[in-house]
């Protein structure tokens, strides 16, 4: 009998043992975060699920929602929990990408009695940075963002400048108040591992809001996870094995979401201008990987796939104006697209 390889369960798990010991202090480390943040924060555990998903993929998020849902409190928060240096930059018309990077400024050498050139570091040199309302300022300064985003790194005068490790953008938006803003163009969109959406807390949550953040707070955080942990469990999550069933469940969501690809769905030729990327794909698998072992397992599932594909394709998929015109969104595309793709049968 040929082993079933369509089932999520293979490859092996993790063996080594110093693997399973790290994968075990991801799990208490991640449950331990998630405590000391509901000391401050009511509520939204999805929210910061996908939160700590990025802090233990290394990726950046964006957070879309109202004003007054905790979204720069939740951020300022885990930076407090985790003890990591923290920037809040509040994005506004007239930033400067320079007020992001940093840049040379003179100044006296009381050596020589001459002058000379010294870098001056932006709040981009933290390891949780939050770019407040980004859609705000023109897309010179977005752009500021890309290189730290992707290279952790900044180029300032043609000189590069290696940014400290971990580091994390997480970025807010406005979704009601458009006039005066400047849409992110798709290419930074598309380095945004997750697109968080917070919406408003159901009624015993608001109540308890309300009642705590009326009254002396002063939560003493316990740092159950430091920075040095994140940068393993970085390492750690790229470890964890993937099934084949797995990865072709993962690429055949990607790729049915584009219309050029051979027989694409109804609702994708009717609504869909473009489909998601291939970081699409790998951010749905290092997200799976990430939450399986959060879960207390050291392999990917469908069920992992399936439950992050709303954050991690939302913003991936771009609808025409058929789509816009009908109230069509880009979640109900999601929705869709997971009943239309069916997991890979099994073969004994």
């Amino acid at each position: 009998m040929q082993p079933d390889i369509t089932s999520p369960e293979a490859p092996a798990e993790l063996e080594a043992p110093d693997d399973v010991a790290l994968a075990d202090r991801l799990k208490a480390g991640g449950e331990q975060i998630l405590t000391e943040l509901h000391k401050l924060i009511i509520g939204q555990d999805a929210t910061i699920n996908q939160a700590l998903l990025t802090l233990f993929v290394g990726g950046n998020s964006l957070i879309v929602g109202v004003p007054g849902l905790a979204k720069t409190l939740l951020i300022q928060t885990m930076a407090q929990v985790l003890d990591l240096r923290f920037s809040r930059i509040q994005f506004t018309p007239d930033l400067m990408p320079s007020d992001i990077t940093g840049t040379d400024i003179i100044q006296d050498d009381p050596e020589t009695g001459g002058r000379k050139m010294v870098f001056a570091p932006g709040p981009v040199f933290t390891n949780i940075l939050l770019a407040d309302e980004i859609n705000r300022t023109p897309p010179k300064t977005q752009s500021a963002l890309l290189e730290a985003m992707q290279e952790h790194r900044v180029t300032v005068q043609g000189r590069t400048y290696p940014l400290e490790e971990p580091f994390y953008v997480f970025a807010t938006q406005n979704p009601i108040e458009l006039e005066g803003t400047y849409p992110l163009p798709e290419a930074q969109l598309d380095r945004f591992m997750f697109h968080i959406v917070i919406d408003h807390p159901p009624l015993d949550e608001e109540m308890e809001v309300v009642r705590t953040t009326t009254v002396v707070q002063d939560p003493d955080f316990r740092h159950a996870v430091t920075g040095a942990d994140l940068v393993r469990f970085q390492n750690l999550v790229r470890k964890v094995p993937v099934s084949e069933a797995v990865l072709r469940y993962t690429l055949d969501l990607v790729r049915t979401t584009r219309v050029k690809e051979p027989n694409p769905p109804d609702f994708v030729q009717k609504w869909v201008a473009y489909g998601a990327s291939v970081r699409a794909a790998q951010y749905l698998i290092l997200g799976g990987k990430a939450r399986a072992i959060m879960e207390g397992r050291y392999h990917v599932s469908f069920d992992d796939i399936r439950a992050l594909s709303h954050p991690v394709l939302r913003h991936r998929i771009l609808l025409n104006f058929h789509a816009e015109s009908e109230g069509v969104t880009s979640d109900q595309i999601v929705d869709k697209l997971l009943d239309a793709v069916p997991e890979p049968a099994s073969r004994m």
